[in-house]
């Protein structure tokens, strides 16, 4: 048993590797030069290990998806941990979004395919990629304190946040944006404009 155990360690320590060598490679030389021969090269592993491991390129992206969306979850349960009110939970939910886009640069662009093609249809059916959703719905639905509230208007609203902060961090991200200053003036005046917007 003890055996069988140390196996199956040592396999998951392999599959982790084989995640941070992907990643460990995309940062240093971006998404275009990640291939399983690359990963073995890193790792000191032949080709084939690696695809005892992951069928292929996709599913290594794919399972640095839901490390994204997992890390990403985290920080916003985190930041809405911190406040009592809806609203003041919100802007530190937002502002915990932004952060991780940039902390975490590569996973995001895996994550909403920004700069790079993802599996589109592959990650809408991984559940961890409905939590930040549900964690944002569920506080949208708090703030906005009416009784039956219709589903779409909660999602409306929650569109209109990840549209404006999305399309933010995607210009960043694409061609450097302004200055950092700019743009947290830019993100909270954003958030704060919808948040008004549901008080009124």
């Amino acid at each position: 048993m003890a055996s069988k155990d140390r196996i199956q360690r040592l396999k998951d320590e392999t599959r982790v590797n084989i995640l941070d060598a992907s990643l460990q490679i995309v940062k240093e030389e971006g998404w275009q030069a990640l291939s399983m021969r690359k990963i073995a090269d890193v790792i000191e592993y032949t080709a084939p290990i690696i695809y005892e491991y992951f069928a292929n390129k996709d599913a290594i992206l794919l399972e640095l998806t839901r490390k994204g969306y997992l890390i990403l979850s985290k920080d916003l349960q985190e930041a809405k941990s911190k406040h009592r009110l809806p609203a003041k939970q919100l802007e530190a939910m937002w502002l915990a979004y932004w952060n991780f886009a940039f902390a975490n640069k590569e996973l995001y662009q895996v994550m909403f395919g920004v700069q790079m093609n993802c599996c589109c249809d592959l990650v809408k059916n991984l559940p961890e990629s409905k939590l930040p959703s549900t964690l944002f719905s569920e506080v949208i639905l708090e703030l906005m304190n009416i009784e039956n509230p219709d589903a779409d208007a909660v999602c409306t609203k929650y569109y209109t946040f990840w549209s404006i902060v999305h399309g933010l961090i995607s210009i960043n991200i694409l061609n450097g944006g302004y200055s950092e200053e700019i743009n947290r003036q830019v993100l909270k005046d954003a958030i704060g404009g919808i948040i008004r917007s549901m008080q009124d």
